[in-house]
């Protein structure tokens, strides 16, 4: 029997002081048996990053043509894609030249930074790419805000997320290794 995804609700208040975008919405997030928790929040995080009414989800680990989530404008074209891990350039290539902007979250510490030597000079050519990395701990602070059904509230400023629901205040700065 094929295991099924873990369902979570989470209601988002996101403040983005540095777009000047405020919005209130619902997202659902399915995290799949293989994916981790951490994984899924840092899911979460990106739509926070890069809230937009039409960020939607994909279908992430289980299609391998599809980006975590993406932007797609009214023409079917994508105008962010959004992965997380850290892929294959030729996965990144293909990504360029299909997306408008994308944007790589980067984690696992000692994986991640290994991954950035070798493909640092590489991936400097792809002009549309942005590259974002949260480690260790950041990573686990906000897996700690995982639940079933959560409610955060999230104010973004100068590359800083204050991210909190009724207990918890977290303060995440994830690293910019590449900008567009």
């Amino acid at each position: 029997m094929a295991l099924k995804a873990t369902i979570y609700k989470a209601a988002v208040n996101v403040a983005d002081l540095d777009r000047n975008r405020f919005m209130d919405t619902s997202l659902t997030l399915a995290c799949h048996p293989s994916e981790t928790q951490q994984r899924m929040m840092l899911r979460l995080m990106a739509w926070i990053m890069y809230a937009d009414e039409r960020l939607t989800f994909t279908r992430g680990l289980c299609a391998d043509d599809e980006p975590e989530l993406w932007l797609r404008n009214d023409c079917g074209d994508i105008d962010v894609w959004i992965e997380l891990g850290l892929p294959d350039e030729k996965r990144l290539k293909k990504a360029c030249s299909q997306g408008a902007q994308v944007v790589l979250f980067a984690y696992n510490s000692r994986a991640a930074q290994v991954w950035w030597q070798q493909n640092q000079t590489r991936l400097a050519g792809y002009r549309n790419l942005a590259i974002w990395y949260l480690d260790d701990e950041q990573l686990a602070a906000l897996s700690s805000l995982a639940a079933r059904n959560m409610t955060l509230q999230a104010t973004l400023t100068e590359g800083t997320i204050w991210l909190s629901d009724a207990q918890n205040h977290l303060e995440l700065k994830p690293v910019s290794w590449q900008q567009q």
